[in-house]
């Protein structure tokens, strides 16, 4: 009889222990992840707090100067904006529609299994060398030089792979239930993709788009080697044969090779201005997503 109560006491005993334990990973996981964030907030608001301020018109639209204070950072923003649109405008409907295919219509075979191997690892590739296949492409075998072309096609095959395992992975965690549902409707499997899985799907991917929108507006390694370290001195240049330098890289320039006289606040400036883009680029995003889903019904 004793041996009998014993065996649930043991148990009661292992559970609360364990129970204990998951208490005090998860305050710990939780205080190392507060202190983090704490920690990234303290050195934005720095960044912001020092730039912010004393950036004004003159300074988003003006042309830089190379000795004269006062000087603006205008071609090098609208580069940084022009490069963007191009690469998203190349690379989302690819990405997204290969993370569509890879979800929906592609076999479960070995083949297919490499392919998708091969994916995750160009996403883990370091962008310096995606800068390095953009030079050689680009620079040495088309010999068209350091250009805003060059510098958006190659931001949009950094941005491939990220957006195809972004969108399978979105699809995917679809229940299937849904699919099955649209299908017993009479749903054709493009009517069902395109009203019933991408739907249920869209917060995944637009974090995947926001993810590599932000990611390439602050790229510098290949804009470095593929856009160049200089703008064309004209605010609004739409030729792609352009050099494409955007603001990261001036900011690398500002900090280690010019001669202005006010080099410090220009790149203090810039850096803030990098962070609040960034910010409202992330918002501006996903907040079609967030006004679409505060009108549905409850």
């Amino acid at each position: 009889m004793n041996e009998l109560v014993s065996v649930p006491s043991k148990k009661m005993g292992r559970f609360r222990t364990r129970r204990t334990i998951n208490k005090l990973m998860l305050g710990l996981i939780s205080a190392v992840s507060l202190s983090i964030f704490s920690l990234i907030l303290a050195l934005l608001y720095t960044i912001v707090r020092k730039g912010l301020p004393d950036i004004d018109v003159h300074f988003l639209v003006g042309l830089p100067e190379e000795i004269d204070a006062g000087g603006g950072i205008g071609p090098f923003l609208w580069n940084s904006l022009y490069i963007l649109f191009l690469s998203l405008f190349l690379s989302l409907p690819i990405g997204i529609g290969a993370g569509i295919f890879l979800a929906e219509y592609a076999p479960r075979t070995r083949s297919m299994e490499w392919v998708r191997g091969a994916i995750e690892s160009l996403a883990s590739v370091p962008s310096i060398v995606f800068g390095l296949f953009g030079y050689a492409l680009f620079v040495e075998y088309f010999q068209i030089g350091v250009t805003i072309l060059g510098a958006a096609v190659t931001l949009a095959l950094l941005n491939l792979p990220v957006l195809a395992r972004v969108t399978e992975e979105a699809v995917t965690a679809v229940p299937s239930t849904w699919p099955e549902a649209s299908f017993a409707l009479g749903a054709t499997k493009t009517q069902t993709i395109l009203k019933t899985v991408l739907p249920a799907a869209a917060r995944g991917i637009v974090t995947g788009v926001s993810l590599v929108a932000c990611r390439a507006f602050g790229e510098s390694a290949i804009i470095l080697l593929v856009g160049g370290t200089s703008a064309s001195g004209e605010m609004w240049d739409f030729h792609l044969l352009s050099e494409g330098a955007t603001l990261p890289v001036h900011l690398w320039y500002i900090q280690s090779e010019a001669l202005v006289a006010d080099a410090q606040e220009i790149a203090q400036k810039t850096s803030a201005l990098l962070v609040v883009i960034v910010l409202l680029l992330s918002f501006a995003i996903r907040f079609p997503l967030w006004l679409t889903q505060r009108k549905k019904p409850r």
